[in-house]
């Protein structure tokens, strides 16, 4: 079966991305992904300037979640210059670079300075919970805030198509996505961690994690993931492309998220379960899944939940709260 598709100008030769800030940090590491099987690389998130992140200990992980409160670090433009650089000297695959910024100002301004690499994405982080100490309630929880910094990119990004990195801890993740796409947003990525969570070490009664809370990611997090993938491809109506992530480790996983409405299909927490080859492995999954389905194209999963439910008539899934 043929796991190639076209996105915006861009061939992947199969769905699967490295995500961001996993493996993310140098052009040996994205290479190594690479021969390991993605279909792309996603860098970590990108300042304009260096930023420290959190102290240790940053990480706790479960066989069912993981709490992640690094704190976004990054070196600074020199050293996303230097790897971007190197790796597109040769780049083995599409490159997807992640950036974050503490002001709507700022975010136009480090698009600007990232674009220069040439990367084939813009994945725009406007979603991390767990930096709301330093700079405040992430641009993602506000439909009018996620909308002004999806035009502060889009302004100076007139070639690269810009992503939006969504967060699932908001009541109605399909209208913020409607408001980022009014203002040029070329596709989303669905989603960033759940959160904030905490873990408390039972004999010293502390949070683990200096920072006391983390984003959650890992096994536990695929329904939500699912349900928001529907949600913004319900939204904008299937008009724009989905990097689905949130608990995927094995094919079936990715699979469906595609049904969801996810075109790629990020991969994170299951590299450090599966390994680097995680991404090969879950490619001859859903390789082997279709086969027996009687699937040719990967392009055929995408949407179809939704697909299915408008032949039988049924009224696709809500946007609203539960609760």
């Amino acid at each position: 079966m043929n796991l190639s598709q076209k996105i915006l100008g861009v061939t992947f030769t199969n769905p699967t991305v490295l995500a961001s800030g996993i493996w993310g940090i140098t052009a040996a590491s994205w290479r190594e992904v690479a021969r390991s099987g993605a279909g792309a690389v996603t860098t970590k998130s990108l300042w304009l300037k260096e930023h420290q992140g959190h102290r240790n200990p940053t990480i706790i992980s479960t066989d069912y979640w993981t709490l992640n409160a690094v704190g976004v670090p990054d070196a600074g433009p020199e050293k996303a210059k230097e790897e971007i650089g190197s790796f597109n000297e040769d780049k083995p695959v599409p490159l997807i670079a992640n950036i974050i910024a503490e002001s709507i100002e700022n975010y136009g301004l480090t698009a600007e300075e990232i674009l220069k690499l040439k990367p084939d994405f813009l994945e725009v982080n406007i979603s991390c919970p767990n930096i709301e100490d330093e700079f405040g309630r992430p641009f993602a929880c506000s439909a009018p805030d996620a909308a002004a910094v999806t035009n502060a990119v889009k302004a100076v990004s007139k070639k690269t198509p810009v992503f939006i990195k969504l967060s699932p801890n908001v009541e109605n993740i399909g209208a913020i996505a409607v408001a980022c796409a009014k203002e040029g947003a070329d596709g989303f990525t669905v989603i960033n961690t759940v959160g904030p969570g905490m873990a408390i070490d039972l004999r010293s009664r502390m949070p683990i994690l200096a920072n006391k809370v983390g984003g959650m990611s890992g096994r536990a997090i695929k329904p939500i993931a699912v349900k928001c993938i529907a949600d913004v491809y319900s939204a904008t109506e299937g008009k724009l492309p989905i990097i689905g992530t949130g608990g995927v480790y094995t094919g079936e996983d990715a699979i469906e998220l595609m049904l969801a409405g996810a075109s790629l299909i990020g991969i994170g927490t299951a590299l450090a379960d599966r390994g680097a080859d995680v991404f090969a492995k879950v490619c001859d999954e859903i390789q082997l899944w279709c086969t027996n389905e009687g699937i040719n194209k990967i392009t055929d999963l995408i949407g179809g939940m939704h697909k299915e439910l408008a032949s039988r008539k049924i009224e696709t899934v809500s946007d609203t709260s539960t609760s």
